[in-house]
């Protein structure tokens, strides 16, 4: 089943509080949902999109 979250409980999801840094990510790509005046983003479309970002960080010795 896909769940789908209001911008509130993706911020939450995604560990951060401003709807600044939620809408850098949208500007980056992350799919949002819009039906009528409710705006959504599926909790799949979150996953994707934080893998396809991740960074292996290294240490130099």
């Amino acid at each position: 089943m896909i769940e789908y979250f209001s911008y509130q409980e993706a911020m939450k999801y995604m560990g951060f509080k401003t709807q600044d840094t939620l809408r850098v990510y949208i500007k980056q790509g992350l799919p949002t949902i819009q039906v009528g005046k409710s705006k959504r983003i599926a909790k799949s479309d979150i996953d994707k999109f934080m893998a396809q970002h991740r960074v292996v960080a290294t240490q130099n010795k």
